[in-house]
């Protein structure tokens, strides 16, 4: 479940707990007038099934409230209440299933944000791949596809293109188009250092027999690229962050640049090139597949599915 904390002016505290106790996916609603102070109004609080949030912040949206007062979402992990069971049982679709949008939307835009960290991290996974190129480590090259913050903005895109929310995407694109250049150029900065007293020896790239999987792009580079965008948002969407782990793991969006970062250090530039290709078609497939599920959401939890009414049917006899 999710707690709902409202902060509205008091002429607007009627029309928020009509809407809040005529939802069925409410409960445990609390009302303290007179309670907020910045800004002034009433505060109200109640626990929402996820799959009726959508419909209840919609209805809540249309008082002005993010103007006049303020609405926060969080979620609950633990809720001992029948109250809760019920509002659960009885509103409609599955928690599982459900995507919140204004939740999805503050996290991807927390981290798609081009700032310090993201380019840290995105430049130490650049030298990571660097470094698993020249020494043909595969687990350097693991390393560097883990570190990556490269998800964040490609679901921020994704999810910005569904809803239509071009402030995000343009967010989105700016730490992409930004990112990718500035760590790759620190990259190309470290490899030419590293040649340059010794520590790296390449007659070509070519030679590296474990890591040359990154630069050889097929069918399956884009098929691996949207089995994982779907796994990874799906992850997202249901809060399961342990997925996402394999998710980094199956692309080669970093380890591409790193590689033709080295490859151009060392004036290959065919490699280069296929590298470049490689991280394009990792990009693109990861934001499509993003796009796919998001836009086959709605569709999973209907009102009326076949699959919501068995759920509540079996639930029902559970009882």
């Amino acid at each position: 479940m999710l707690h709902l904390r409202v902060i509205c002016p008091a002429e607007d505290t009627d029309a928020v707990l009509t809407i809040l106790h005529e939802h069925v996916g409410v409960t445990h609603l609390i009302l303290s007038r007179g309670a907020a102070v910045q800004p002034v109004g009433d505060a109200v609080q109640a626990d929402i099934a996820r799959e009726a949030a959508n419909d209840v912040l919609a209805e809540l949206g249309k008082l002005g409230l993010e103007q006049s007062g303020a609405l926060t979402l969080e979620p609950l992990e633990t809720v001992l209440s029948d109250a809760a069971v019920k509002a659960e049982h009885e509103a409609p679709g599955d928690p599982a299933d459900a995507v919140v949008w204004e939740e999805l939307l503050a996290r991807t835009r927390e981290e798609s944000t081009l700032n310090g960290a993201f380019l840290a991290f995105l430049t130490i996974a650049c030298l990571l791949a660097a470094v698993g190129v020249v020494t043909d480590s595969p687990v350097t090259i693991v390393g560097a596809m883990v570190v990556g913050p490269e998800f964040g903005p490609l679901a921020a895109l994704a999810v910005s293109l569904v809803r239509r929310k071009y402030s995000l995407a343009r967010r989105s694109m700016i730490a992409l188009l930004f990112g990718f250049p500035i760590a790759m150029v620190a990259t190309g900065l470290g490899t030419l250092l590293g040649e340059a007293i010794g520590w790296i020896q390449i007659d070509t790239v070519e030679t590296l027999d474990q890591v040359d999987f990154i630069y050889k792009v097929g069918p399956f580079s884009l098929v691996v690229a949207l089995l994982a965008g779907a796994a990874g948002m799906l992850a997202l969407v249901t809060a399961k962050s342990a997925a996402l782990v394999g998710v980094f793991i199956s692309v080669t969006t970093v380890p591409a640049a790193g590689f033709a970062v080295v490859a151009a250090t060392n004036s290959e530039w065919r490699i280069a090139l296929l590298s470049t290709g490689q991280l394009a078609v990792n990009l693109v497939g990861i934001v499509v597949a993003g796009v796919i599920v998001l836009a086959l959401r709605p569709t999973m939890e209907p009102h009326d599915s076949w699959l919501a009414r068995a759920r509540h049917h079996l639930l029902g006899r559970s009882k």
